[in-house]
């Protein structure tokens, strides 16, 4: 069995002012100190992090990364705050919570309603989101369904997508005969993008271009289209059906699209049944580590526990 500290592996910004690192960092590695165990911070090395995990026998923590060794896990945000992925895989998209078997039956009503209540009064009602959202409210059409572009040239959303955003677009317009409201990404509002939507609505007047608040959306439409991007996750919060077009790991309760034509199809039949306040309930309490409470370091040492490798204690400091 390995034993030994943990290595934080961060953003050098991070290093260079700790006022710019998030709580949750913050919060692990005071609360492994007071634990007694041995914490280290350094600089996120991308190039081989295999050969570094290699060097010593302590267990590594790599901020926004995909590295998959015994003894590391993988920390970022889980869409929204306060919760993070610290998970074997990678985080979001490439998360393990993919591949894990989700049953309802397992979730008890009452904890997952009331966690849907603290999520919707601190999102939904609250008309916030990860990104900065407009307080002025837009008319938004009545049985419309929405599409939410995303931040194509920031993220790696192509390695997961089964289809571009304008793909996606086109198949939403021919699948439904209502409204289409598009929301571009606030990260991605260059002229360009617009001028491609101008000219997608040109030839279908059904199109709703939308800068507007986020949630309004949610609120109003009657389904979701996204790619894999975090609004899935709100619109689970407002109880829509989603169509995902690309890999995520909140999938269990929406319908995916491989390809446009079954993107048409899915648009064409009534979505299922959700349950979605038990699937909240099981995807951030069950599965991702809650930065908002004290014992951050606490959850962070079951999951690295539960690989089997042995923290010593008695190295704090």
């Amino acid at each position: 069995m390995n034993s030994g500290g943990v290595v934080l592996h961060l953003p050098e910004g991070w290093l260079l002012d700790r006022s710019e690192m998030p709580p949750f960092y913050h919060k692990l590695q005071h609360g492994f100190e007071e634990l007694g165990i041995r914490c280290t911070l350094e600089e996120v090395d991308a190039s081989d992090p295999q050969s570094r995990i290699a060097g010593d026998r302590d267990f590594h923590i790599f901020n926004h990364r995909r590295v998959v060794h015994p003894r590391a896990l993988n920390a970022g945000v889980a869409y929204v705050y306060p919760f993070w992925n610290l998970d074997p895989q990678g985080i979001r998209a490439h998360s393990s919570i993919a591949d894990m078997p989700f049953r309802a039956h397992k979730v008890d009503g009452d904890k997952a309603r009331a966690f849907l209540g603290k999520l919707r009064g601190r999102w939904a009602e609250q008309r916030q989101s990860r990104y900065a959202q407009p307080e002025d409210r837009e008319d938004i059409p009545e049985n419309a369904v929405a599409v939410f572009f995303q931040s194509e040239g920031h993220r790696g959303v192509d390695e997961t997508c089964f289809m571009d955003r304008w793909q996606m677009l086109e198949a939403t317009l021919l699948g439904w005969p209502g409204p289409v409201v598009v929301k571009p990404h606030p990260r991605e509002m260059e002229e360009a993008v617009f001028v491609r939507l101008l000219e997608v609505q040109a030839r279908h007047p059904r199109l709703v271009i939308s800068q507007g608040n986020i949630h309004d959306i949610l609120s109003a439409c009657v389904r979701v289209v996204t790619i894999n991007s975090a609004v899935g996750i709100e619109a689970y919060m407002h109880r829509k059906p989603v169509i995902l077009c690309g890999q995520t790991d909140f999938h269990h309760i929406a319908d995916t699209a491989r390809a446009p034509d079954e993107l048409i199809a899915l648009l064409g039949k009534a979505p299922a049944g959700r349950v979605y306040a038990k699937y909240l309930y099981w995807y951030f309490c069950r599965n991702c580590v809650d930065a908002g409470r004290a014992d951050v370091a606490g959850q962070a040492v079951r999951r690295i526990e539960a690989t089997g490798f042995e923290l010593v204690r008695g190295n704090g400091g």
